[in-house]
């Protein structure tokens, strides 16, 4: 499904995930109310250090201060008192996952994603157009790409494989240090597998460590 560049094996693991027969939609009253819960527990205790994560970062020569991973921009929003951004019900889902594990994620619309897929380092010059942001400039950063190139990274994703409430076909990354306990992985996936099947419906196609 997805390839990882040899020079990277040793620094990240991604956990994927694939499924069909969705039903997103955008807001879901339930979800609402579990995403009020989740947040008011990060406020009163929050999630663990991300160490692992930011160490990931700077192996491939980045300051996760300057380029956050979304997870930890996330848990700022959050603990500044914010919301969690409401954006479609699968979007939601991650974020919420993202928040809680402190791990970042990538979600894809399987529709606009042509194989094959790699994540590698981004080349001297890539970029794309992100979602509510003008460029995305992925040079030297961690990137998934298609056979039309750059799409995803662990900080800011494309608008090309944006996820919608037209999407039935997803992919989830989990963008997880090489380091990471393989049990603490498995679980992330579980948990993520179950919230996005309990609140979007369809099955589950693909489960796959690298």
């Amino acid at each position: 499904m997805i390839s990882v560049a040899p020079g990277l094996r040793d620094i990240i693991r991604p956990g994927i995930l694939t499924f069909e027969g969705l039903r997103v939609v955008e807001r879901n009253e339930r979800l609402e109310a579990w995403l009020r819960i989740a947040e008011a527990a990060v406020r009163g205790r929050a999630p663990s250090d991300a160490a692992g994560v930011r160490a990931m970062y700077r192996k491939v020569g980045l300051d996760p201060t300057r380029r956050r991973p979304s997870s930890e921009a996330l848990l700022r929003r959050v603990l500044r008192g914010e919301s969690l951004p409401r954006v479609n019900t699968i979007v939601d889902v991650c974020n919420w996952c993202s928040l809680e594990l402190q791990l970042p994620y990538g979600l894809y619309d399987l529709e606009h994603v042509e194989p094959p897929i790699v994540l590698r380092l981004g080349e001297p010059g890539e970029h794309y157009s992100g979602i509510r942001k003008d460029v995305v400039n992925v040079a030297d950063r961690l990137t998934l790409a298609d056979a039309h190139g750059a799409f995803g990274n662990p900080s800011s994703d494309s608008a090309r494989t944006m996820v919608s409430t037209a999407t039935t076909r997803a992919l989830a990354v989990v963008f997880a240090p090489a380091e990471l306990e393989r049990e603490v992985l498995d679980r992330a996936l579980d948990l993520t597998a179950t919230r996005i099947l309990t609140t979007a419906g369809g099955v589950e196609t693909t489960r796959i460590v690298i």
